[in-house]
């Protein structure tokens, strides 16, 4: 790889050479370029990009839904659910469904999310604080 001027001399030593005089940094004053093989610069940026792509983590963000009056067992399972979802690294949204009556008693859905927090205490970081929304109380957490 040479990098050279953009002129007809060097479009002739490329070819000559069998390879592409490529614009490197065309803003540049004059213009800068590279002899070297296009396909195999196209090549091994296409595998920089793959390789950036292995190691990024992608993280989603995962759904437990519950109602306010959940028994212990129901709770626990959830729960369960919860920290495996944690452990992998990805976001949980814990959402409260009021039914009917049971959106006088929204103390109750709070009591659960509450609850929920303590249990997983120092592990996770609350990302959005219970909050209603119409007929549903959530919460976001994240690993920390």
């Amino acid at each position: 790889m040479i990098g050279v001027k953009p002129t007809q001399e060097a479009i002739d030593i490329a070819a000559d050479h069998g390879l592409d005089l490529v614009e490197v940094s065309p803003n540049a004053e004059p213009p800068v370029c590279k002899i070297l093989d296009y396909g195999k610069y196209k090549y091994e940026e296409q595998k920089k990009r793959n390789e950036a792509k292995k190691k990024q983590k992608v993280v989603s963000i995962k759904e437990i839904k519950m109602r306010p009056g959940i028994d212990t067992h129901d709770y626990e399972t959830k729960m369960k659910a919860a920290r495996k979802f944690l452990d992998h690294g990805d976001k949980v949204k814990v959402t409260i469904r009021f039914r009917g009556r049971e959106m006088a008693h929204q103390d109750l859905g709070l009591k659960v999310l509450e609850r929920m927090r303590e249990e997983l205490g120092e592990t996770i970081k609350v990302e959005q604080m219970p909050k209603s929304e119409g007929r549903m109380m959530t919460m976001v957490v994240s690993p920390k």
